[in-house]
């Protein structure tokens, strides 16, 4: 539905849709997708049923992770115009994991304004479901780890060492080898959840150690896309002046110098390296 010549300023309207249950999608969500003169989504067929689900009539316009570059200058054009353009995902909030972010830097960029239509987040659902974290509440959104090399390595060492639980997307093809790789960098005893189905009939969120996980998936016919939550590390035993002081003769013994033995000591035990000064030279 175009909006009269003058009477609405172009915008983008983000609107998050539900992750599974139907009767997720709120009123002003409704309202806002009847109110689009085009809804771009990821495909056009899972967003078709959703909106005949709720009796709404939409343009609809495929906007994949593929086609978003291409498609965005198009969009942009619409809404310098006037009309009223609609994001969407397949399933919960656009450029969380999923297309949208690239056009929405640029609409902002162009100076048009962008109105966000709260939905359910996945991350959220599973992390307040685990019951994982503490009562801070915090917790790191690493969406999608990459597949393979450095980076995938350098994002799992994140992982293990946050100081507050992270959120992680998989695939059903990948959950196993996922699990396993978190199992060599965080160790055995890592509590996680594995959560699939959320706000489905089948919801299922399963929580245990990391072992288990590996066992428990071995035994299960796996289906559906895996929300994980992997809780943060036990805080380290302190160490006692004793230990540093025992660790530092041991290193002056094998002839290190009193500087070389007081970084060796630091890295080692992780405390901070003027502690351990302190020690070599009370």
């Amino acid at each position: 539905m175009s909006g009269e010549s003058g009477a609405v300023a172009g915008r983008l309207v983000v609107v998050g849709t539900p992750i599974g249950n139907l009767g997720d999608l709120s009123q002003r969500a409704v309202d806002a997708l009847a109110g689009a003169s085009v809804v771009a989504c990821e495909d056009t067929r899972r967003t078709g049923r959703l909106l005949a689900h709720v009796g709404v009539e939409a343009s609809l316009l495929r906007l994949d992770a593929n086609v978003e570059r291409v498609r965005t200058p198009e969009l942009i054009g619409l809404i310098a115009a006037g009309e009223i353009v609609a994001l969407v995902s397949d399933a919960g909030m656009p450029a969380l994991s999923d297309p949208g972010s690239f056009l929405i830097r640029a609409v902002r960029a162009g100076g048009f304004a962008v109105e966000v239509v709260p939905g359910p987040f996945a991350g959220a659902v599973a992390f307040v479901a685990s019951g994982l974290g503490d009562e801070s509440g915090r917790f790191v959104f690493e969406g999608f780890l990459p597949r393979r090399g450095r980076h995938r390595a350098d994002r799992l060492r994140a992982v293990a060492g946050s100081d507050c639980a992270a959120v992680l997307y998989e695939s059903p093809q990948r959950i196993a080898a996922t699990v396993a790789d978190l199992l060599d960098v965080c160790g055995p005893d890592r509590r996680v959840a594995l959560c699939r189905e959320l706000t489905k009939l089948h919801e299922e969120v399963w929580v245990g150690s990391l072992a288990a996980a590996g066992e428990h998936l071995q035994g299960n016919r796996i289906r559906g896309e895996f929300v994980l939550v992997v809780d943060v590390a036990d805080a380290p035993e302190p160490v006692a002046d004793q230990e540093i002081r025992e660790r530092i003769t041991a290193e002056l013994a094998a002839g290190a110098s009193r500087r070389d033995a007081a970084r060796t000591v630091a890295d080692r035990l992780g405390v901070p390296v003027n502690r351990v000064k302190r020690l070599v030279d009370p």
